[in-house]
């Protein structure tokens, strides 16, 4: 790519940096920039136009023997360039002048210009002799990604991964909540079109969805969502994040209200007075959600459950209430099994007058479910949790309600363990952390042991920041000052185990539930490292597993890298980007670590899986910043951890050497003439259940309460937009409704994006609880939507700017697998 140390003018036009910044015609003399090797640019003239051309070709006639070909890349630029129309000038007229002398003299043997990257590759095939997008012969071929990169010495920029989690963390917040408001709106507006009732609804929200894509968009800006921007930078972003979640919260609020109704004529839209309540709320930027506790009173309280997921969901949905007095009915007004639980504000105190009330639901997909809840206790179905709570010697009391069973355990520390239908885990009753899982097939118990790690930074003059991470040796153990305090519920839907630390409070929680909910254990880490000086905190994961030095992380949540441990690299040069999980495997099992933000991760040992949880550091590290990193703020990290076991025969090596052998996966290499064959690893997919845990994690379904204003009712019925769900290898990436012609209006068009997942099916997939159906990358749209006739559709570029082919009467659409889909739909 870029043979030489920078992409600036001075390291790109050949190997002499002193020569090249003589040709960066911003530095010429009386400018604001110069050049530090101390001999300025001249501006070209046809007195020194020869000798200034020959030489910078002499660079360039050196740079191109690093190339297969004599076709040469030269770019011409940097951060910040260009916003001046004299640098315009000079760097144009000065550059014409030497390539009109190169090109006037044929015994140069140079032919020079302007050009874009399609010029160049235009050109080089052109020199090749191979078709536009074929591989020229003899050239190398590179796969994978540029992960991790150093641009000197170790200094690897691995530490950007992890750097400010709690704005990572916030983004996908705010992903999700974005692609639930596009969903529901275009729902919302199809059917009220449908109904003859658009004139009521509020289609101007419209530009709430607009702005709030441009905010998501923002933020993906490569000092955003890496958490390398300036302090007061961060703010700002954080400002535009939060007030675009209040905005699509109102979107999603307004759009269930309409669909909600049984009769849509008595619906009316009064943004005074909202129908729902919000799910949480966030005082500023930088707090943590806190949830909205529903108040109860003689008249019944009704609650509105929207699933985001394209599939029919079984979860359990938690609600916050003001007595442990509660019934909760069904939409059909059928008494529901819950357990209810105290509330707990710190590791020994319960927030007073407010309650957990957890139901497992049965939600539609995309869709809308309804549930009541009245004050009044049932006996047989209000299930109390029971806890314990583990003081290991320390002196503390801790509050008690009657309503609910509690044991203060003052010392002791044998391990325990907590159940559901599919497996039992095992915790350290010492450090209140997993220890192992097994399975209720299985005699063997897994080794899955958690720990915390402390990484320092170097004593050197380098030293770890915002982008780099240069650790001072080996994470050293996290040593909290006290004990943990241990908190252990147990109840019939949900058992849990809290450690309250100093720094972090682990909360490991196992859903007694059929299908994909039980199958994983859910895991969040509040951390709050504000009294760090230049530490890293990092959660460690210590299985028996003979990894072999291979792990996968994803990119982009779209597919999945393999990962090689190397020994001859710093430790920091081992550490990946993920976005969405990583996981290790042998013949037998695989254990993945699904995330709901972006963090670093590593397998610095067979069988160990680590991710940096957060980073606190000091000083700049001289990568453009500025800044520390000392703007920590309390984030809360959620996992899902996912054990599989693999079918027999469905090794991950037999599948890869079976797949290079009928895919004849050798290449010759041009310079060696041996053959190699592809690293057996090459590909891997996470399974069904994986993709569909991952959706769960990162789409969690969203409770509004009816607000107490309005009148309850026999009126809210659940809303089941699709006739059935989904193939569950499909995603419904969007369903975004398209601006008209006027810019703050929307269309009656949407755009439907579909995404196939690639999945690995010798993972055990049968009897586990979830109905799961593909259908061989075939979906039929025409019956897809309840209620709606799908009277237009049109398959276009995945940007929507190009028609694919015109407008079409099937309305049956296949996909390939790891295919992504987008087409121009509109609903009547």
């Amino acid at each position: 790519m870029m043979p030489f140390y920078s992409y600036d003018i001075p390291h790109t036009c050949g190997p002499d940096p002193k020569i090249c910044c003589q040709f960066d015609f911003k530095r010429l003399p009386g400018g604001r920039i110069n050049c530090p090797w101390k001999v300025p640019p001249r501006a070209i003239t046809e007195a020194n136009v020869a000798e200034r051309a020959a030489l910078l070709l002499d660079q360039y006639r050196k740079k191109s023997r690093l190339f297969r070909s004599n076709v040469l890349l030269v770019p011409l630029g940097d951060d910040f360039r260009y916003d001046k129309p004299q640098e315009w000038d000079a760097q144009f007229f000065n550059y014409q002048r030497l390539f009109d002398f190169f090109n006037s003299r044929p015994n140069l043997h140079v032919q020079a210009q302007f050009g874009t990257l399609s010029d160049y590759f235009d050109a080089l095939y052109k020199r090749t002799g191979v078709e536009p997008g074929a591989r020229p012969p003899g050239f190398p071929v590179l796969s994978g990604d540029f992960f991790s990169y150093a641009d000197r010495e170790d200094h690897y920029w691995t530490g950007y991964y992890t750097s400010r989690p709690f704005y990572k963390s916030l983004d996908r917040v705010l992903e999700a909540h974005l692609r639930g408001a596009e969903v529901l709106y275009s729902l919302a507006a199809a059917h009220s079109r449908h109904s003859g009732l658009a004139g009521r609804y509020p289609l101007s929200d419209f530009t709430l969805l607009t702005e709030a894509r441009r905010t998501l968009g923002l933020f993906q800006h490569h000092d955003a969502i890496t958490g390398t921007a300036k302090e007061a930078v961060v703010v700002d972003y954080g400002v535009r994040l939060l007030r675009s979640l209040v905005n699509l919260k109102q979107v999603i609020i307004h759009a269930a209200h309409y669909l909600v109704l049984g009769d849509k004529e008595t619906y009316h839209f009064d943004p005074e007075a909202p129908f729902l309540q919000v799910d949480d709320t966030r005082l500023s930027h930088d707090a943590l959600p806190e949830r909205t506790v529903i108040q109860l009173d003689s008249l019944p309280r009704f609650v509105v459950l929207f699933n985001p997921l394209e599939q029919e969901r079984f979860s359990m949905v938690s609600l916050l209430v003001n007595s442990p007095r509660v019934r909760v009915l069904s939409e059909e007004g059928q008494p529901l099994a819950v357990q209810i639980s105290a509330h707990w504000s710190s590791a020994t105190e319960v927030v007073p007058d407010v309650y957990q009330v957890s139901v497992p639901v049965r939600l539609p997909a995309l869709g809308l479910g309804v549930l009541q809840l009245q004050l009044g206790l049932d006996g047989h179905r209000t299930l109390p949790s029971s806890v314990r709570v583990y003081l290991h010697g320390r002196q503390l009391s801790v509050s008690r309600h009657e309503a609910f069973p509690l044991r203060v355990i003052d010392s002791g520390s044998s391990d325990f363990a907590l159940s559901n239908r599919y497996m039992q885990v095992w915790f350290s009753g010492l450090t209140g952390l997993l220890k192992s899982i097994r399975r209720v097939d299985e005699e063997q118990e897994q080794q899955v042991d958690m720990e915390f790690l402390v990484y320092g930074t170097r004593t050197s003059k380098d030293k770890s920041g915002a982008y780099l991470f240069l650790p001072d040796g080996e994470a050293k153990p996290y040593v909290p000052k006290e004990p943990p305090v241990l908190h252990v519920t147990e109840g019939p839907f949900f058992s849990e185990v809290v450690a309250y630390y100093e720094h972090v409070h682990q909360v490991v929680r196992l859903y007694n539930l059929p299908g994909v909910e039980g199958l994983s254990l859910d895991i969040s880490s509040l951390v709050d490292i504000r009294d760090y000086v230049n530490k890293e905190l990092a959660l460690r994961i210590h299985t028996d597993i003979d990894s072999q030095g291979i792990f996968f992380t994803d990119l982009n949540g779209f597919q999945v890298q393999p990962r090689r441990y190397l020994k001859k690299l710093p430790l920091q040069a081992n550490f990946y980007p993920m976005p969405v999980m990583a996981y290790i495997q042998d013949a037998h099992k695989r254990l993945t670590l699904h995330t709901a933000q972006a963090l670093g991760v590593s397998s610095l040992k067979d069988g160990q899986l680590e991710v940096i949880l957060d980073r606190r550091l000091m000083q700049d590290d001289n990568r453009g910043l500025g800044q520390g990193l000392k703007d920590n703020k309390r984030t809360c990290n959620r996992f899902r951890l996912l054990l599989e076991r693999r079918t027999v025969g469905s090794e991950p090596d037999f599948f890869s050497k079976l797949a290079a052998m009928f895919r004849g996966l050798i290449f010759h290499s041009s310079r060696s003439g041996n053959r190699e064959v592809q690293d057996s690893h090459s590909t891997s997919y996470p399974s069904l259940l994986s993709h569909l845990t991952s959706m769960y994690l990162n789409t969690p379904a969203l409770a509004l309460p009816v607000a107490r204003t309005q009148l309850p009712g026999p009126g809210l019925r659940s809303f089941h937009p699709l006739a059935s769900s989904l193939p569950c290898d499909f995603h419904l990436l969007n369903l975004r409704t398209l601006q008209a012609e006027e810019d703050t209006l929307p269309s009656v068009e949407m755009a439907l994006i579909l995404h196939r997942k690639g999945f690995d099916c010798g993972l055990e997939a049968k009897n586990l609880g979830f109905n799961c159906t593909t259908s061989q990358g075939k979906v039929a749209l025409g019956s897809l939507f309840h209620g709606l006739d799908v009277v237009f559709l049109q398959p276009t570029s995945l940007t929507l700017l190009y028609p694919l082919a015109s407008p079409s009467n099937s309305t049956d659409v296949y996909l390939e697998p790891m295919e992504i889909a987008t087409f121009r739909l509109r609903l009547g």
